[in-house]
């Protein structure tokens, strides 16, 4: 009968001798199915059995009446080859690592094979992590750290190249680091599964040197942002200084002078025949009116033309008047 389909996974075995028997180191994935072999000729017996820790029978193989007897506690996950006498575990457990011998019972009992038999999960995908990148133009240096649950490794990739590097917890898992010119690599592995983490180094190194070369000019236009930012406070302030000043400054406000007529009585010459109204000044305000009166108005009073006397002789009815100012330091300043 062929059984090789129900093999999933035989990764390797290390055999060490041990007197007239043979112990052969078996790793299987949890889940897995495992084939045992007799790796013998059998010599003539009477009984064929697979024992599970030296104490516990898993099958058993009558060779005068050729009859198989499966034990219940392996009913429908133990297969006993009748030919080659190999026996098939299925869906292993962790619960299931351990020894596993064949003996044959005859004129001598004998054991023939001796597995230790290992159950292992499978790993878990390591993480590599980028934890700097630095750009010259001639040089990028990255550094980077390679993680899983157990294991730690730090380096860094400098000139196309990384030392490798290697790692071993107690249950036989292994982290390794290597690089190469286009790849970090970081491998996580038991003896029955191996997972891995990569990053692609040229092209974190030319993102770098992009970052860098699109930095400068987005600078330069900072710093001219800034400028601009700064005059255009400056020019805000001196508008404000400005319109303050005009605000609060010095101003002369003009006088306004009038004239007005009072019924002052008219002063006669004869120097040529016409009658002028002679205007008395308005006396200069004292410093208190200027003061109370703010802007000041000055008027004059000019003198009234009074009837003529001689009714027949010809009147000038023009009206002269002589306006008075306040003199210029009596301004007044607000």
């Amino acid at each position: 009968m062929m059984i090789n389909h129900h093999l999933k996974f035989l990764l390797f075995s290390l055999i060490f001798k041990t007197g007239f028997s043979a112990e052969i180191s078996v790793f299987v994935l949890t889940g897995d199915s495992v084939e045992l072999d007799i790796q013998t000729k059998l010599p003539e017996f009477e009984e064929l059995t697979w024992i599970y820790n030296k104490l516990e029978s898993i099958v058993k193989y009558y060779s005068k009446f050729n009859i198989v007897n499966s034990y219940p506690a392996y009913n429908n996950r133990a297969i006993l080859n009748e030919t080659t006498f190999s026996l098939i575990l299925e869906n292993m457990q962790k619960k299931d690592s351990g020894l596993y011998t064949a003996r044959i019972n005859g004129q001598i009992i004998n054991d023939i094979v001796t597995y230790r038999i290992s159950v292992l999960d499978a790993v878990k995908a390591p993480v590599l992590t980028v934890n700097s990148v630095m750009f010259s133009s001639n040089s990028c240096t990255v550094n980077f750290t390679c993680r899983t649950q157990d294991l730690v490794i730090n380096s860094n990739y400098q000139n196309n190249t990384c030392s490798q590097e290697e790692v071993t917890s107690q249950e036989n898992n292994t982290l390794i680091l290597s690089c190469s010119e286009e790849l970090i690599m970081c491998n996580y592995s038991n003896p029955v599964s191996w997972k891995k983490d990569e990053t692609k180094i040229k092209q974190l190194c030319v993102n770098k040197e992009n970052e860098e070369t699109k930095a400068k000019p987005t600078l330069l236009w900072l710093y001219v942002l800034i400028a601009a930012i700064v005059m255009l406070i400056l020019v805000g302030i001196g508008i404000v200084i400005h319109r303050h000043t005009r605000k609060t400054g010095t101003r002369v406000v003009s006088e306004t002078v009038y004239a007005q007529v009072e019924g002052q009585e008219m002063k006669t010459t004869n120097c040529d025949a016409h009658t002028y109204d002679v205007p008395e000044r308005l006396q200069t305000p004292t410093q208190e009116e200027m003061e109370v009166n703010n802007p000041t108005t000055t008027y004059c009073t000019v003198g009234q033309h009074k009837k003529p006397t001689n009714p027949i002789e010809p009147m000038d009815h023009t009206i002269y008047s002589s306006v008075c100012k306040q003199p210029p330091n009596k301004q007044t300043v607000i």
